[in-house]
């Protein structure tokens, strides 16, 4: 098995792309393997590195059919519905699990300070 070719960061030859900018031209990987990859150098630390696609051999992006954007939307939904108050009207935050009144609930028992 050969190493992948190995180029510095901002130097790759045209026809390589990342899949970022692979699906900024509207085009994903298709199946492919990495092809190459980028390096940038870091002091005291492992290089940053990036992944290459051939753009040759990338394939068209698949269309949203209207069972994804199904599934979509009902993914999203889930994320806004707290277990305990079943309505939470925003995102609720995965580091809480529940909403941001039901997870920090008014004491009635402590004094306010007014």
């Amino acid at each position: 098995m050969g190493a992948l070719p190995v180029f510095r960061w901002r130097l790759a030859p045209d026809g390589y792309a990342t899949r970022r900018q692979l699906r900024a031209r509207g085009l994903r990987p298709g199946g492919q393997g990495v092809a190459a990859q980028l390096e940038r150098p870091r002091r005291r630390r492992e290089p940053l590195v990036a992944y290459l696609y051939r753009v040759d051999l990338a394939q068209p992006v698949r269309p949203m059919t209207p069972g994804r954007w199904a599934a979509l939307a009902k993914a999203n939904a889930a994320r806004r519905i707290c277990p305990q108050c079943r309505d939470a009207g925003y995102v609720i935050p995965t580091s809480l699990g529940t909403c941001a009144p039901c997870a920090y609930p008014e004491s009635s028992d402590s004094p306010r300070s007014v």
